[in-house]
């Protein structure tokens, strides 16, 4: 049986998703934008394996 595809890195997810990744180039930006306008809670990947500050 072959290896799973998904072998998660929060260092690799971070750099490929994450928000300073994003305001390099200008379609990340407008990601960002997109994302801010909509009034999401989250504009890109967290630390989730941080504990997530209470409301």
């Amino acid at each position: 049986m072959p290896k799973r595809t998904w072998q998660p890195k929060v260092r690799r997810r971070l750099r490929v998703h994450g928000f300073r990744k994003r305001m390099q180039t200008t379609d990340g930006r407008n990601v960002i934008k997109a994302r801010r306008l909509k009034g999401r809670k989250l504009l890109s990947v967290a630390l989730t394996w941080r504990k997530m500050p209470p409301k």
